[in-house]
């Protein structure tokens, strides 16, 4: 079997002038969030900063790099993937660099300026339940994709839930990170939905720190650190009910398995914003909540770094809309005063 190419480990900087939009992934900027009093500190991978502002651009870049390296994708074919938006907006960018077509299967669940967005690029869409409702279809989008693959010449369904391009293609996260930090990273917090983002991460960053601890955060109602499932509303991450558990979720590679509910992820994304001026996404959201519970209780000197994997402007008709909210009981008064208290008292402001 091929193996499968890595991306070239480079340096944060890149070239003044380039000439390609995948050219401009990399070398996101880290935001010191807060600082307790015994010097342990919260830092933001902020991964917005890629184009199409997310993380998961940089694994559809690997993904399609992979396919061409392996013969799966030649010349004038045809990409297909199940995708909640962003790694369907990074497939859209590579395909219209590449000259390939794109399809992207997909469900109401996604926020509709990622399906906009993807369409925009030039991404087919095709919708797997065409009935306006909002239920995530996991299952049913896989099922259909890799159909449609099958039917198509010339065509490859690149699977990100199974796909070890997808974690490679987060490996230069470590690298900028340990290059940053100069290898002092104790505790490292992302979601996990494929499991490429957070395990490929942390596979890369222990060739450097072995030490670093690894914190997995998925919603609640998702199955990969068990529970009972029921639908939720974060979007791009968790394995919902009847999907299958992704091959990349690497279980020795997390440390620790945590849950976080709609309300506080959602809070947290929107007390952040009005403290700080920062718009993240919802499932970064659960990701900071989770950091900051825990922060005050690490040792002193700790640094803590938590990915945040795409911003908040795709979500100003949702998570950022009081209506929508209301509309589905996730506004928690208390809950955003417990996020703005513990912001409050780890800022100092």
């Amino acid at each position: 079997m091929t193996a499968i190419l890595e991306p070239e480990q480079g340096a944060l900087m890149r070239p003044a002038v380039v000439s390609r939009v995948s050219e401009l992934i990399g070398g996101t900027p880290l935001f010191e969030l807060c600082r307790t009093e015994t010097g342990s500190r919260l830092l933001l991978k902020l991964e917005m900063y890629n184009p199409t502002g997310t993380a998961k651009i940089r694994m559809a870049r690997q993904m399609v790099l992979d396919a061409e390296e392996r013969g799966e994708l030649r010349p004038g074919g045809r990409i297909i993937e199940s995708t909640s938006g962003n790694t369907g907006l990074g497939l859209a960018v590579v395909a219209a660099e590449r000259g390939y077509t794109f399809t992207a299967v997909v469900d109401n669940h996604a926020c509709a300026d990622k399906l906009r967005g993807m369409k925009a690029l030039g991404a087919e869409l095709v919708y797997v339940v065409d009935d306006g409702t909002e239920e995530l279809a996991t299952a049913a989008r896989e099922e259909l994709a890799e159909r449609m693959a099958k039917e198509s010449g010339n065509a490859v369904f690149t699977e990100q839930h199974n796909n070890p391009a997808n974690a490679v293609g987060y490996y230069p996260v470590a690298r900028e990170l340990d290059q940053a930090l100069d290898g002092r990273i104790d505790v490292l917090v992302g979601a996990v939905g494929t499991g490429g983002g957070l395990c490929g991460t942390a596979r890369e960053l222990r060739r450097t720190v072995p030490g670093v601890t690894t914190v997995g955060v998925e919603p609640k109602g998702s199955i990969a650190f068990g529970g009972p499932a029921h639908n939720y509303y974060q979007s791009g991450t968790g394995t919902p009910e009847g999907a299958e558990l992704g091959a990349l979720v690497d279980f020795d590679l997390i440390d620790e398995g945590m849950k976080v509910g709609d309300i506080e992820a959602f809070a947290t994304a929107r007390v952040v914003a009005r403290r700080t001026g920062l718009l993240i996404g919802g499932s970064a959201g659960g990701v900071m909540y989770e950091a900051l519970t825990r922060l005050g209780s690490l040792p002193p000197g700790t640094t803590m770094v938590a990915l945040v994997n795409d911003g908040g402007e795709k979500y100003l008709d949702t998570v950022f809309d009081d209506d929508w909210m209301d509309r589905r009981e996730l506004i928690d008064t208390a809950v955003e005063r417990e996020v703005d208290e513990m912001l409050t008292e780890l800022r100092g402001n």
